[in-house]
């Protein structure tokens, strides 16, 4: 089970597509109160999940837009600190490599890299686009970066290792059943149903022949950084601990490491 904490900004001409008010504006005009409502996971709730995670002893992966780090560079110093993985998410959440062209795409990367790197101190080593969507060239803009996984995969339950020209890398799935966006946000569902999903999935692997698999817990740090959430997420935590013969936390950045050096 790989814990990921998305820590996710926006540029300043754009704001949250989804949010707690449900209704989108007219095209054209910037959401502030959905900015306003982000904005709450560099400042408190991010804190608040470093503090779950403490209590827990338990590392995670956090996904940070280029744009976040370079607005709060004190936060990136303490979640690496406290001993967590910063990895890129992008420059902004508005920004998906789908859309992009590929130059485009290559100097937002590069940015992302330089800021995460100077504000994390050391070079970012896993990706996620915004979206989970990336281009036909994304991943090889990553293997010519240096890095060691790429997390917009969905076809598999295992990591594996992508050859490209100039070398490779780790294409890791990411499960989206324990995820409080679309749970919490998008389907209008009480946080605890967050971690209900996550016992049966638990409890019950084994009936399914337990077959390995890596599956995630994912959390957005203005999202169950709130208090309602965080006090589920320290709950589905606790409940892989119940089922550690066959379940085990972890997060990407071992995962990849396990599958770099198979």
């Amino acid at each position: 089970m790989s814990v990921s904490v998305m820590l996710e900004g926006w540029t300043p001409e754009a704001a949250p597509g989804i949010g707690p008010m449900g209704n989108p504006l007219k095209a054209g005009i910037l959401d502030l109160q959905a900015r306003s409502w982000a904005d709450y996971g560099p400042k408190v709730g991010a804190y608040r999940i470093l503090d779950v995670l403490a209590a827990a002893k338990t590392t995670a992966v956090f996904y940070v837009s280029g744009v976040l780090a370079e607005a709060y560079p004190e936060l990136i110093k303490t979640i690496v600190g406290a001993g967590h993985e910063v990895a890129a998410h992008s420059w902004g959440q508005n920004i998906i490599p789908a859309t992009q062209s590929a130059e485009d795409e290559a100097r937002d990367l590069d940015r992302c890299i330089e800021i995460l790197e100077r504000t994390g101190g050391k070079r970012p080593r896993g990706w996620l686009s915004p979206r989970c969507t990336p281009s036909p060239v994304t991943t090889d803009l990553l293997v010519k970066s240096g890095f060691l996984w790429h997390a917009d995969f969905f076809d598999s339950d295992l990591p594996r290792r992508l050859a490209r020209d100039g070398g490779s890398i780790v294409a890791m799935p990411f499960t989206m059943e324990v995820n409080d966006m679309p749970l919490y946000v998008r389907y209008g569902a009480k946080p605890e149903v967050y971690g209900e999903i996550l016992r049966r999935i638990v409890s019950g692997w084994p009936s399914l022949g337990n077959r390995p698999g890596c599956l995630d817990i994912t959390v957005h740090a203005h999202v169950f950084g709130r208090p309602a959430g965080a006090l589920e997420f320290a709950r589905s935590l606790a409940i892989v601990r119940q089922h550690e013969d066959w379940a085990w936390l972890t997060d990407h950045a071992a995962l990849a490491q396990m599958w770099a050096t198979d």
